[in-house]
């Protein structure tokens, strides 16, 4: 792993690049890491570079190699991060498309369950490993990333297109790097499982703005978040996840191991108004593949378009 970009220095960009960023120059590697930032939070990194502050170890100082918004002044990659919010990932991948190779390997840590197709929209070539990640953090200043649970666990498997890939050498890397990677061979019921509840609970609590433990807490709101984890449910076993019934309570209950007063991304994106928003990540993609696979979703239905409603209002 010779030259690694991180595509998008947020919460979990931050994670993940800096720990990479420390490790190399703590461990004297001549590993390249490349941050693709923007705004003064870039400016501070060029400037002081990153602070990481995690559960781990507090004022981690991470200086890359280089960290700019202008994608065409980093080499061809061996590994790439892709750390971007859903709404900016087409732009990310065409911006990146010059820059990968066929043996580039390539990591979307993004929330959403069609993730691997949008990237293969733009990306012919590369290795594409379907991924999630479990982490809270944050931007707390610019130029600060803040991680605040028990670290960062990656979930990756097999790119379908590449079944030959041999994951070992990436493992460990990750490994040196002191960053936790589950491999597994189809990753796709993690991602779905993981989608199930940000989904449903992000759709709910931006059309209430109520927090996680304010919608679990209300009957009305429970039985909503419920009804949309079933359609989201559905739509998965229609794709070939097989869940069993149980997993539609387990999805909802998910919420409990947050802080009552926990708010989602999606809704205070919404409340911040004329911001981008993850609106069609959750409502737009339910509703696409519900069409597709043969599912009703009413519920999601009813839930989105009364947020997209309320948003053009405003």
């Amino acid at each position: 792993m010779h030259n690694i970009c991180i595509y998008g220095i947020g919460g979990v960009g931050g994670y993940f690049g800096g720990k990479i960023a420390y490790e190399a120059q703590k461990q004297q590697k001549e590993t390249q890491v490349y941050f693709i930032a923007r705004g003064p939070h870039l400016t501070a990194i060029q400037q002081q570079g990153l602070v990481l502050n995690s559960s781990e170890q507090q004022g981690m100082r991470c200086y890359p190699t280089l960290a700019t918004e202008r994608i065409q002044e980093i080499p061809a990659l061996d590994l790439c991060i892709v750390s971007v919010k859903g709404y900016d990932l087409d732009a990310a991948a065409q911006s990146l498309a010059p820059h990968i190779k066929d043996s580039t390997i390539i990591l979307p840590l993004l929330n959403g369950v069609d993730i691997y197709d949008r990237l293969h929209r733009h990306i012919s070539n590369g290795i594409i490993l379907p991924s999630c990640v479990y982490i809270r953090a944050y931007i707390e200043q610019p130029g600060v990333v803040a991680e605040t649970g028990s670290g960062g666990q990656i979930i990756c498997g097999y790119d379908p297109g590449v079944p030959e890939f041999d994951p070992h050498p990436l493992l460990a890397f990750f490994e040196q790097m002191h960053i936790r990677c589950t491999w597994q061979a189809d990753p796709s019921a993690a991602i779905w499982e993981k989608y199930m509840f940000i989904a449903s609970y992000g759709l709910v609590t931006t059309y209430s703005d109520k927090t996680l433990g304010e919608v679990m807490d209300d009957q009305e709101l429970a039985a909503t978040t419920r009804n949309i984890i079933r359609e989201i449910w559905s739509i998965a076993n229609q794709s070939g996840v097989n869940f069993s019934e149980d997993m539609i309570e387990s999805a909802f209950q998910k919420a409990k191991v947050f802080p009552y007063d926990t708010t989602t991304s999606y809704q205070r994106d919404v409340a911040a108004k004329g911001k981008k928003n993850e609106g069609d990540l959750f409502g737009g993609t339910i509703l696409r593949l519900g069409k597709k696979f043969g599912v009703a979703t009413p519920a999601t239905e009813t839930i989105y378009h009364a947020i997209e409603e309320r948003l053009c209002q405003n």
